[in-house]
């Protein structure tokens, strides 16, 4: 879709300030969708605009794409509004759909991670409520079920099983890092460069990474799967399905950043989360362990890990971080990062700390100090 920015006008700008409006972000109108007036992008809009990213875990840059669209339009539904039920040809989405997964979540039925999509696995899980509480289990989602949960409501809160099995399935997976399949995920691709300064590209880079990363899991007998080649670039959503396909344990996604001060720099990673309590804590820890173990070996400016809403990490179905790896914008990170010496390091940090994940604090070593030979001899003798 066209980006919408400040200074823009039109029917689109007016649909998206009245959807701010209905969410509290923008005062009342008198007037009508069609009035001029209510069809500019203004400093307002653009406030009541952030206001809504910083809510929803997205980039709060102020402008409309197609993330924010999305997150806008599914901002319209509240659990109610419409019936709900998974519709093959084209999945039913919106802010009912995470309340509804939420609420299923609570109650202990494991509809997945909560990601706004009324998918295969939402309805099983509805189906099972639904024939708990002697409804019709049909799968759809209408004023008798609603009624039943509403009835639950003062009864039953907290609790995110879902989050629970993330973490018993790592603490099963044991220690070894062979055989755990991880998706990689280099950003753009293709014609799409990212961000580009001076003679520095983010998709060259990110696949490069990608590929000294992939080598060195492929050594330890994991398998490691790239959601892309150097010429093809999918769009977030058939990355999460490529991995959520290919059964993956984890999934990497690798990105450089960029910013209008040239002395932003360092090395910043996310996770699944929206701000309310839902987190990945998988994802969490993971993003956290990068950090550490970047930081520790190159002396990165640690800009921490954060919980974001991302298409690549909300609609994964396995613990999955994205990582920026360094500013471009910023000579000394720049530098570092056409370096291939340093994105070995880059790599091998990555690495380990997938290892560390593993390890649940086991047999582990300060952080910074493990290196690709010690985990490859403490893979050799785990297999002894």
């Amino acid at each position: 879709m066209q980006l919408l920015h400040r200074g823009d006008f039109g029917p689109a700008v007016a649909e998206i300030k009245a959807i701010l409006t209905s969410q509290g972000l923008l005062p009342p109108s008198n007037g009508h969708i069609g009035d001029d007036h209510e069809q500019v992008f203004d400093g307002l809009v653009e406030h009541a605009v952030r206001a809504f990213q910083q809510q929803r875990g997205l980039i709060t840059d102020g402008v409309v794409g197609t993330a924010t669209y999305r997150a806008l339009r599914d901002a319209r539904w509240n659990l109610g509004d419409r019936p709900l039920a998974y519709q093959i040809s084209q999945s039913i989405t919106g802010d009912d759909v995470f309340a509804l997964q939420e609420r299923l979540l609570e109650l202990g039925y494991d509809a997945g991670r909560p990601n706004k999509v009324f998918g295969s696995q939402t309805e099983h899980a509805l189906k099972s409520f639904q024939r708990d509480y002697g409804i019709t289990a049909d799968g759809v989602f209408g004023p008798e079920t609603l009624r039943s949960l509403r009835q639950l409501m003062p009864k039953v809160r907290g609790g995110r099983p879902v989050l629970l099995r993330e973490q018993e399935r790592v603490r099963t997976a044991g220690p070894r890092l062979r055989g755990k399949r991880i998706v990689l995920d280099p950003g753009h691709g293709g014609s799409d460069r990212g961000a580009v300064v001076e003679d520095a590209a983010e998709a060259e880079l990110a696949w490069d990474l990608a590929r000294r990363l992939e080598g060195r899991m492929v050594a330890t007998g994991m398998e490691a799967l790239l959601v892309r080649g150097p010429d093809t670039c999918p769009p977030e959503a058939e990355r999460a399905a490529f991995a959520n396909d290919a059964g993956a344990d984890l999934f990497l996604s690798l990105h450089t950043d960029t910013n209008p001060s040239p002395a932003a720099q360092g090395i910043a990673s996310y996770h699944f989360g929206t701000g309310n309590g839902t987190t990945s804590t998988v994802g969490e820890a993971l993003a956290g362990y990068i950090q550490r173990e970047v930081v520790a070996k190159t002396g990165m400016v640690d800009c921490g890990a954060h919980p974001k809403t991302w298409e690549v990490l909300r609609l994964t179905r396995m613990p999955a971080v994205h990582i920026e790896v360094g500013y471009l914008t910023n000579a000394t990170d720049r530098r570092r990062l056409m370096d291939p010496t340093f994105r070995d390091i880059l790599a091998e940090r990555i690495l380990v700390a997938v290892k560390r994940l593993y390890l649940l604090g086991e047999n582990d070593q300060p952080t910074g100090t493990f290196t690709f030979d010690d985990l490859l001899r403490h893979e050799l003798a785990k297999i002894d």
